[in-house]
């Protein structure tokens, strides 16, 4: 097939095969014509580059599975270098996961601190007397009893 039908095939562009191409990842055959010609491994070797980006994978990190998969092995990742990418991957995301978590952890107790805040807020709006007087927030308590304190000169 050429390279338009190759690219219609597996949902891509010919630049995109063409850049693919360039760095090595797709082969560069040409038909008598001067054409390039594709086959059925070459869209299983693009397809195999499409999933693996799905899943987050650079494009550096798919050549081990092409490379499998040219080597004559039915899946690209039975190789050990397609496992060893495997390895960091989820090694990577395994960190990703811990990092947001940590996160997720810090913001569950800011919403409690703040609805804690907000409770008090609501608690001392219904007092006798009524709410405490609103402050900024950028001034520290004792300027703003200053400011509010008429001066002597």
């Amino acid at each position: 097939m050429r390279i338009g039908e190759l690219a219609e095939r597996a949902g891509t562009t010919t630049r995109t095969l063409r850049y693919y191409e360039s760095i090595g990842l797709l082969p560069a055959r040409r038909a008598g014509n001067g054409y390039r010609a594709y086959d059925e491994d070459d869209l299983r070797l693009l397809r195999q580059i499409r999933t693996l980006q799905d899943f987050g994978f650079g494009l550096e990190e798919t050549r081990p599975f092409v490379e499998c998969l040219r080597s004559g092995h039915p899946a690209g990742d039975s190789c050990p270098a397609s496992l060893e990418v495997y390895r960091r991957k989820l090694a990577e995301l395994d960190d990703c996961i811990a990092r947001l978590s940590d996160v997720r952890e810090q913001v569950g107790a800011q919403l409690a601190e703040a609805e804690r805040a907000r409770a008090a807020l609501e608690t001392a709006a219904t007092a006798p007397g009524g709410p405490p007087e609103p402050r900024c927030e950028l001034t520290p308590p004792e300027e703003a009893v200053m400011a509010t304190t008429p001066r002597e000169t």
